[in-house]
């Protein structure tokens, strides 16, 4: 019978050959795994153990706060402390876990050009301030994984020819079939480049200052599995992996979502479990909805998947009044297996992805959304479409004013039309991802957009820590009221096992203007009926429809409201939420 060593060995041998099927590397695989378990620091010593595919680390208390690790500062103080003292003062009871974007080194995009992985931007502060926060929260890192800085060391060495990484990047020629490459932008794909073996064209997915890595060499993948590493030494425990889909390149081909993608990221999963069994891969991936859900694989994958549809599509119901398509899309959603989970967010450091909402709404009425949040300020960001024009890649806007009315306009509704938002995330299958942007109710920054000339930048608002302080000290200013009330909210959430990442759902059918689905507690003691006026109307809800059972107590954990057998219907104000219990508010 083999050890469990050799049953890893056996795996990595197995990931190995999907990868390199197609691709002669200068050493063989067994050598390749080898360098893969010395440089995760795995060995065969009886501490190791086989990770359970199907069990959950994590639970309803988990909620992650997506932030800049400068989104506050204050003077004569690192960022990131200055973070950390935000995060203990107000985030301790409701946040578990801190996504922190790229805090190294870089040369562009807020940080995703990384010149430098092993190092902490010392603008932010080091690597003991991350440390800090990781021994007061689970923190969340990105692997900048698909390209890096063309200002890196390694890059520069690709130019001279020599060093480490000059053979890191990923070349093509403007011969090259290139028609079928999926792109997220409209520059050009190659970048010429004079190197001392004269003039190359590399590969550039995203700008010419974020240069593609080859993971056709074998050394990229050992260099990126010492970085996880690295991360994992220092505390953190969960893994990001930008831009994931686009890292497998291949000439006249799609170049997006390959086979030997996926089994790079089944990989990397085995080796960090492997090394320490509670780390989590999450894939970043802003694709069609059905690609995005195949990272999933077999439980063998990534742990959690952005559920990147959603944005697009509460938005679009909370402005329209209709939840006609939120409704389609949740039912059509399989449950994510134990062992997986999605990732639940509405608003982040990017705009609202459109990608994901093709084949789930219309041109039409994309094109309304479009309009209606260029009306609340908002910009839209293109990518070079497959008939070799433009279209619209992702919406910019901060979500507080994306939600500041509806079709028709601005209306007095915003506070709990934005509210609404949340607490419908809060509740769904999956763990929240909650912007630092959104807990703090921020509006549109036009300011910074006119000094960096950048859309996204819209909703990358820097907060001086005194203002914020302030401001939240005052309960008339929205950004208090937006703090109180997602805090209330998550405070419920943390303590229902129905709310569980991997509880029972099913979508319930109670018309377009009100959204409605049942949670069950994976113990199937505890139900919530989750419902939402999403319009801008009173709408009655008959608790026929929901089948409460009639010999249970029923509370809404809410509005603190008794439901008795009396009650026929139930009236939900404009955008008001309501999670039915058969438990108490204490329970």
């Amino acid at each position: 019978m083999l050890s469990i060593f050799e049953q890893l060995q056996e795996r990595l041998h197995h990931h190995l050959n999907v990868i390199y099927a197609d691709v002669q590397t200068s050493e063989s695989l067994e050598d390749i795994a080898t360098q893969l378990l010395q440089t995760m620091q795995i060995d065969s010593s009886d501490k190791l153990q086989i990770p359970l595919r199907h069990h959950n680390n994590w639970d309803q208390q988990d909620v992650i706060l997506i932030t800049y690790g400068d989104s506050i500062e204050q003077n004569e103080q690192k960022p990131l402390q200055t973070l950390h003292q935000f995060l203990s003062q107000y985030c301790r009871q409701s946040i578990s876990t801190v996504h922190i974007l790229p805090f190294f080194p870089y040369s562009s995009d807020d940080g995703f050009a990384v010149i430098d992985y092993s190092s902490v931007n010392e603008a932010l502060g080091s690597w003991h301030d991350i440390q800090a926060i990781c021994s007061d929260f689970r923190v969340m890192s990105d692997v900048v994984i698909n390209h890096c800085s063309a200002r890196s060391a390694w890059f520069a060495n690709f130019v001279k020819g020599e060093g480490p990484g000059s053979d890191f990047f990923f070349t093509a020629s403007p011969q090259d079939d290139l028609s079928q490459v999926v792109r997220p932008r409209t520059s050009d794909l190659l970048r010429l480049t004079e190197t001392a073996q004269g003039e190359k064209y590399v590969w550039c997915t995203f700008s010419h200052d974020q240069v593609d890595f080859d993971f056709r060499n074998p050394k990229v993948l050992i260099t990126f599995v010492s970085i996880m590493r690295q991360y994992l030494d220092v505390g953190i425990r969960l893994f990001r992996l930008d831009a994931v889909a686009f890292l497998w390149k291949k000439i006249a081909s799609p170049s997006i979502n390959l086979e030997q993608t996926h089994e790079v990221v089944r990989l990397l999963r085995t080796l960090i479990e492997h090394a320490v069994a509670d780390a989590v891969i999450i894939t970043e991936t802003n694709i069609p909805n059905r690609q995005n859900l195949s990272y999933f694989g077999n439980a063998n994958e990534a742990h959690g998947i952005y559920n990147f549809s959603l944005p697009p599509l509460l938005v679009n119901t909370l402005v329209t009044g209709n939840c006609r398509h939120l409704k389609a899309w949740l039912s059509s959603m399989p449950p994510a297996q134990n062992g997986t989970f999605y990732f639940n967010f509405i608003a982040s450091h990017d705009g609202i992805g459109l990608r994901p909402a093709e084949g789930l709404l219309q041109d039409q009425e994309l094109s309304t959304l479009l309009t209606t949040m260029q009306n609340f300020g908002g910009r839209i960001s293109w990518r070079k479409a497959e008939n070799g024009g433009q279209k619209a890649y992702e919406i910019n806007i901060a979500l507080y004013d994306a939600l500041q009315g509806t079709t028709k306009g601005a209306d007095k509704w915003g506070l709990e039309r934005f509210v609404c938002a949340h607490a419908i995330m809060f509740a769904l299958e999956g763990i929240p991802g909650l912007y630092i942007h959104s807990l703090l109710g921020t509006s549109n920054d036009y300011e910074k957009v006119k000094n960096t000339s950048q859309n996204r930048s819209i909703n990358r608002h820097k907060w001086q820590y005194d203002q914020l302080i302030q401001e939240l000290a005052s309960p008339y200013s929205q950004h208090a009221k937006v703090l109180t009330r997602i805090t209330e909210l998550l405070a419920i959430r943390k303590r229902k096992p129905a709310f569980h990442p991997n509880a029972t759902q099913f979508t319930l059918q109670l018309g377009e203007q009100i959204f409605g689905f049942w949670r069950q507690s994976l113990d199937r003691r505890q139900s919530i009926f989750c419902l939402f006026n999403i319009s801008d109307q009173m709408q009655q809800v008959r608790l026929s429809d929901i089948n409460l059972i009639g010999t249970d107590v029923w509370f809404d954990l809410l509005s603190h409201k008794v439901l008795t057998p009396e009650d026929l219907v139930l009236d939900l104000k404009p955008y008001q939420a309501a999670w039915i219990s058969n438990q108490g508010q204490f329970t």
